[in-house]
């Protein structure tokens, strides 16, 4: 199955669709990729209200290709993450119609996460990600920014995939960046996780955290985010080395949290299994405790 295979909805449809989903998991963070969303800026306009109103923090990833709501860099518990691929001549080239020039007229007046994917390419010239936080930070607009490394699928052979040294190289200089660029929100830890990614996706506290569902709101994305067969010991993943710091952090400096939580994940996949199998409740009839 491609998403060219699946059906897209809009309008009403694709309101009401989401807000079944949302109600049915019960998600604390819910965030709308592509594509790109702003492509239904219209349902978004409608839909980020009632998501927000549920209790549900709601990040919306984007190119940034047409403006935003205005009212959005106001909003609690929303977050814009606008999608940079590297440097104005290499982001242009990629990313074309939303070039940086479009970027800097649409998000005005917002408040902005910036996402950058590192690749093989910035890594083979030196000072890269020093130079683009030297443009994006000083700007009133971005509240922070993120790296990513980017991460293939098994078997890959592309010249964005990063060396293992690129890979390190890349890892001291976030470490270094982030005390100069206050605007780099990546703790120590995380970015140390790059070093070490979960082995597999039942390692992986992001994949078995979050559920990811494709264009028809049904079909899901497996093992992870990624799809198909990512090469889980080249991650690049900033969300999966965020959840894997914490994972690896000792409570009171003593007690692991991944173990916990581990556990925690395998009495709740007993206990979705063992409700699955109960027999269903007839209509009308009273369960008592």
């Amino acid at each position: 199955m491609t998403l060219r295979g699946l059906r897209d909805r809009k309008g009403q449809e694709l309101i009401d669709g989401v807000l079944e989903v949302v109600d049915g998991l019960k998600p604390l963070h819910l965030s709308i990729v592509g594509g790109d969303p702003l492509v239904r800026y219209r349902e978004l306009e409608l839909m980020v209200p009632q998501l927000l109103d549920r209790g549900i923090h709601v990040q919306i990833v984007t190119s940034a290709f047409r403006p935003m709501a205005p009212g959005w860099a106001t909003l609690a518990h929303m977050t814009v993450v606008v999608s940079i691929d590297g440097l104005q001549p290499e982001h242009d080239a990629r990313r074309a119609p939303a070039t940086y020039d479009r970027i800097l007229k649409n998000i005005a007046g917002q408040q902005i996460t910036i996402h950058c994917t590192v690749t093989g390419q910035m890594m083979k010239r030196p000072g890269y990600l020093k130079e683009f936080l030297e443009y994006w930070t000083p700007r009133a607009e971005i509240r922070k920014v993120w790296f990513s490394l980017f991460t293939p699928q098994v078997g890959d052979r592309l010249p964005e995939m990063l060396q293992p040294h690129e890979r390190g190289q890349a890892i001291t200089e976030m470490l270094a960046l982030r005390r100069q660029f206050p605007k780099l929100d990546m703790p120590e830890g995380m970015i140390r996780q790059f070093a070490t990614p979960p082995s597999s996706p039942k390692d992986c506290v992001f994949a078995l955290t979050t559920q990811t569902l494709s264009a028809d709101l049904k079909t899901k994305i497996v093992p992870c985010q990624f799809g198909g067969n990512p090469d889980c010991g080249s991650c690049g993943c900033v969300a999966s080395m965020g959840l894997a710091a914490v994972a690896a952090h000792n409570l009171g400096g003593i007690i692991p949290v991944g173990p916990i939580f581990k556990a925690s994940v395998r009495i709740g996949q007993a206990r979705s299994k063992w409700t699955a199998q109960m027999p269903p409740v007839e209509k009308g009839l009273r369960v008592l405790p």
